[in-house]
């Protein structure tokens, strides 16, 4: 693995020549646009941002029978397709998502939905998320069939509409392109700077845990709070609570993680650093326990779950009737949901306590660290950021890749954004993104998506 890391920053360093000059006035005004657009569950705003969308790659070229809009509910998807010379071969995927989470305009220093150029930053709710790179994306496109380029492999652009809330959108353009060599997703992986701006590192998301809630409820007859029980089921319920704290689900690691670790390892230094190599290397029990000790690496080595809500008792005056605990678990690829279920509820060993799955969770697996876009990205970054480290990861929430992985598609997320720690208000107050990085962001993206549809 280490030599195809070293041959892939060889091959950055020697380029793959200068991407045509970015549009960035487009780039910022289809940014800009975007955010005005109230994107959120229920306001029905999402085909009027797909609409928008639609205009911009027509203006460009593209025709009205290679562009598809498709309501579902009140929100919709959007497909806009540059077919490629060789029919032959899977279709490339590029896909980000038009909605974004509610934002309060009592809590915001500026309103959320009216974008704002200032110091150096766009304001609003959903710059970052997903909106700046749906705007590369669309912008890029746009320049590239401008330019007259037909690649070998169709490349199509699939944005979702409710990737935020229920994913059905998602689940919809997984089903209908799951015949696709791979996908491509903005909304997920990206660039980290110093807080100085010096870029530090690039990373690939090339698998996520699954994301699943579980309540577990207890019942009992009740009474009058003055004559106890022992069935009470707060006291049930804060014994639940407390095992779960202390489960620990097994230590667990897959080629993803063990990269991912292995390059991070100089980087992070001291123990977690040493810890990071001997658990990557060689699985050593001794090192994942310490890595767990650690919030910001836990995810990496093992499913974890935590209570999150509890809701019980019905008068002040009276014993509780029910009580339910909201846990949860952010599970690692590979494991089914429901063995992460039985596990809680071996933990809990409460045979009274009954368990309910929230939703209908979807489980993936990691998709492979594939050298041809490891060297695409790589060439990319470097291109930008010469001698920047590109590493895969791992992220602990969910984006739109997963319904794709669950189908087999492999998916990488490759955002062309570099942030500093300090900028990141996603799905937080005051969401905003840099307008420095457009111009490199549209080069990456360009880069990248010409060397596959190649």
């Amino acid at each position: 693995m280490r030599a195809l890391w070293v041959g892939l920053a060889l091959a950055a360093q020697a380029g793959q020549g200068a991407a045509a000059a970015p549009d960035t006035a487009l780039a910022k005004e289809v940014l800009m646009k975007s955010v005005a657009y109230r994107t959120v569950q229920g306001a029905g705003e999402v085909p009027k941002l797909a609409a928008y969308y639609a205009s911009v790659l027509r203006d460009a070229g593209f025709a009205e029978g290679d562009i598809v809009i498709t309501p579902i509910g009140e929100t919709a998807t959007l497909a806009a397709t540059v077919r490629g010379s060789d029919p032959a071969l899977k279709p490339i995927l590029l896909l980000g998502h038009m909605d974004v989470v509610a934002a309060n305009r009592a809590d915001w220093t500026r309103d959320p939905f009216v974008p704002v150029e200032e110091g150096g930053y766009i304001f609003g709710r959903g710059a970052e998320d997903n909106k700046y790179d749906v705007a590369m994306m669309v912008t890029t496109l746009a320049g590239l069939k401008r330019a007259g380029w037909t690649p070998r492999r169709t490349v199509i652009l699939l944005l979702s509409g409710d990737e935020e809330t229920d994913m059905a959108t998602t689940k919809a353009l997984a089903e209908q392109y799951r015949d696709a060599e791979l996908v491509l997703n903005g909304d997920g992986g990206g660039g980290l700077l110093e807080e100085d701006g010096r870029p530090v590192l690039y990373q690939v998301q090339a698998g996520e845990k699954t994301y699943a809630d579980f309540a577990i409820a207890f019942t009992d007859p009740g009474g009058h709070s003055s004559a106890p029980t022992p069935g009470n089921p707060i006291y049930r319920m804060a014994r639940a609570a407390e095992r779960i704290e202390g489960h620990r689900f097994p230590l667990m690691s897959n080629d993803l993680t063990k990269a991912s670790l292995r390059l991070s390892a100089d980087r992070i230094g001291g123990a977690a650093g040493q810890a990071m190599k001997r658990y990557a290397t060689t699985g050593d029990p001794e090192a994942g326990e310490l890595l767990a000790r650690y919030p910001e690496f836990v995810g990496q080595v093992r499913t974890t779950c935590v209570a999150t809500m509890a809701q019980a008792g019905h008068a002040l005056n009276a014993l509780p009737q029910s009580a339910t605990l909201s846990v949860n678990c952010r599970i690692f690829p590979g494991v089914a949901v429901e063995a992460v279920r039985a596990e809680l509820e071996r933990a809990v060993g409460d045979p009274t306590a009954k368990f309910t799955t929230l939703g209908d969770p979807k489980a993936s697996d990691a998709s492979p660290l594939r050298e041809d876009v490891m060297r695409a990205v790589t060439e990319a970054v470097a291109a930008r950021h010469p001698g920047v480290p590109v590493m895969p990861s791992m992220s602990s929430g969910a984006t739109d890749s997963l319904y794709f992985r669950a189908l087999g598609v492999p998916s990488y997320g490759v955002s062309s954004l570099f942030m500093k720690p300090g900028d990141g208000f996603a799905h937080g107050l005051n969401e905003r993104v840099p307008v420095a990085g457009i111009p490199a962001a549209l080069g990456q993206w360009e880069r990248v998506v010409m060397r596959l549809a190649e």
